[in-house]
């Protein structure tokens, strides 16, 4: 006999819930702005071995990278004779393990019902400081990982549900922000706690033995429905995109070669990408993953379950020692945050290739990370931007886009936690890509020190290259960000730099558009006044991007009127 449909598809949900609980419970917790403001986790359950069964919707390069993760970490503690026991909480921030940079700590606790196991509940937070040569602990002059912070392998803080405290003090003692370390490590363990509870209800209700069956029949479920949906295309064939990131002397390629396969198989083969470099910009293999199937999900089938089972469908070939699947130590902070989004770009190039009509423009391509940090205390956030245009609308402006998902660090907790002090924060206009439909607008925000000293450092892309557009859309604008001394001289920043600031001290992030879809001078006027209207388009870009001629429409209007 068969199972029963409706009891998997129940606790398909109820996985799902849980994930969404363990979320709130971990932001709702947190002592850091990054993750109690800003959202910058993720939350799953996966089966016994490691297999990725349901997930929240949080952050899209956490989500991918987990079930990397996870597996490797449970195959490093059985290669150490460690087995994970009722009570055992796993701690690994690791990039070569845990799969994305060492901000990323991600904590394991092995579900037991009955004395049997029925589940892993994991989660991964991004720690605004993990120690390094600089607050924040990303990009900087860093060359190697250790240079990037405290790495943890995996090893476990909690045995028998008794948490180490000397090794949570050990941690505390090397980072700039224990307070934080601490409280956002508990709240991430009480988020554990709330899916282990979960798990543990569904396990008591239908039984370890159809639970661990129900796992099973989730992930064949979604394997086969992605293999539907990518025979539903309706295409085979080989495609290949590229582009370039900026490196501190130069460019780097990250290539893609798309196969869509008989049988609802995509892969996707970075060969042709660049070699790993000695800054940050590498991106570990667990990043290639979340990028490359993030970008197919998206294109194939948006509402499509994502689990272990669609990764099935999908083949990721990643050249060991290259950008996209470095080799240890190298140094590999920012390849979390920015090549991801390169590795998404050059995936959504190649699908525009081979679905035209289907794949929007490009969006910013940067998270633009900003940290700050003085003595006792560090700051970390990434800056919105503007999203790429799409077939049938507009990009969103000012928002987080692709491989981030997080919110804006509201001003008043800026405010009130640090000292600085906001003096713009507003849409950056004429950032758009020009089109039929335009590219989303970029943003300026800009805030002065009000205290002491402090080491500012900012990583990002797209200062040098522009994001691209689609079907005769124009790129979007560059980012462009300069510091104002408080003598009123203006120092020019780039994408990437470490500087001491002062008091009195301005900062200026403009964060780039998104790229444009479509011949702008089709673009339907009354959109294009409402941007004029709104100030996002000023006429002289309208005259000379979108062919809109004022002095022709104002006499239209003038005729118009009784």
């Amino acid at each position: 006999m068969g199972m029963d449909r409706v009891a998997v598809d129940v606790v398909r949900h109820a996985a799902i819930y849980a994930s969404e609980e363990m979320g709130v419970v971990l932001r709702n917790t947190a002592y850091s702005p990054n993750i109690k403001d800003r959202s910058d986790h993720t939350c799953a359950i996966l089966t016994p071995e490691g297999d990725l069964v349901a997930q929240a919707e949080h952050i899209p390069v956490h989500i991918g990278s987990m079930a990397v993760g996870v597996k490797a970490a449970v195959d490093y503690l059985r290669r150490e004779g460690e087995d994970l026991e009722p009570g055992d909480v796993v701690a690994v921030n690791d990039p070569y393990i845990a799969g994305t940079h060492l901000n990323d700590v991600m904590l394991l606790k092995p579900v037991y019902s009955r004395g049997r196991m029925v589940a892993i509940v994991a989660n991964k937070a991004h720690h605004v400081d993990i120690g390094g040569l600089h607050p924040g602990s990303i990009g900087g002059s860093a060359r190697e990982l250790l240079q990037e912070g405290l790495i943890i392998p995996p090893v476990k803080i909690s045995r028998g549900g008794r948490l180490d405290d000397g090794l949570l003090r050990l941690l505390e003692s090397n980072v700039r922000t224990p307070r934080y370390l601490r409280g956002d490590l508990k709240a991430q363990l009480a988020a554990l706690n709330v899916g282990e509870r979960r798990v543990v209800e569904l396990a008591s209700r239908y039984g370890e033995e159809f639970l661990l069956e129900a796992w099973r029949e989730i992930l064949g479920h979604a394997e086969a429905y992605a293999r539907r949906r990518i025979e539903d295309l309706g295409v085979e064939g080989v495609w290949s995109a590229e582009d370039v990131l900026e490196l501190s002397g130069g460019e780097a390629v990250v290539k893609s070669t798309l196969s869509i396969l008989p049988g609802g198989r995509v892969r996707v083969d970075f060969t042709g990408t660049s070699p790993q470099v000695d800054e940050p910009v590498n991106a570990v293999y667990g990043v290639t993953v979340a990028a490359t199937t993030f970008a197919l999900k998206t294109v194939v089938d948006p509402d499509m379950p994502v689990n272990q089972g669609f990764f099935r469908a999908v083949e990721i070939e990643a050249p060991e020692g290259s950008l996209v699947n470095p080799r240890r130590p190298a140094p590999v902070s920012g390849g979390n945050t920015e090549t991801s989004q390169r590795i998404a770009d050059v995936v959504f190039m190649a699908l525009a290739k081979a679905l035209p009509g289907r794949v929007p423009a490009a969006s910013c391509g940067s998270m633009t990370n900003v940290m700050l940090g003085g003595p006792g205390w560090a700051f970390y956030e990434t800056v919105a931007c503007g999203e790429g245009a799409r077939p049938v609308r507009d990009g969103y402006d000012g928002v987080h886009t692709n491989m981030t998902n997080t919110l804006n660090t509201p001003v008043e907790r800026m405010e009130t936690e640090y000292p600085v002090l906001f003096v713009r924060y507003e849409l950056r206009a004429d950032s758009e890509g020009p089109g039929r439909w335009r590219g989303g607008l970029g943003v300026v925000r800009a805030f002065k020190l009000t205290g002491g000293r402090a080491t500012l450092t900012l990583y990002g892309q797209r200062c040098r290259t522009r994001p691209w557009g689609l079907e005769g859309g124009s790129p979007g604008e560059p980012a462009a960000h300069y510091l104002v001394k408080k003598d009123g001289s203006r120092v020019e920043l780039g994408c990437t730099a470490t500087v001491e600031i002062e008091e009195g001290d301005t900062v200026y992030i403009q964060t780039p558009g998104g790229g444009g879809y479509g011949d702008p001078c089709i673009r339907d006027r009354t959109l294009l006044e409402r941007d004029l209207r709104e100030e996002k388009v000023s006429p002289e870009r309208a005259a000379s991007k979108y062919c809109y001629n004022i002095g022709e429409a104002r006499t239209e209007t003038a005729q118009a009127d009784p």
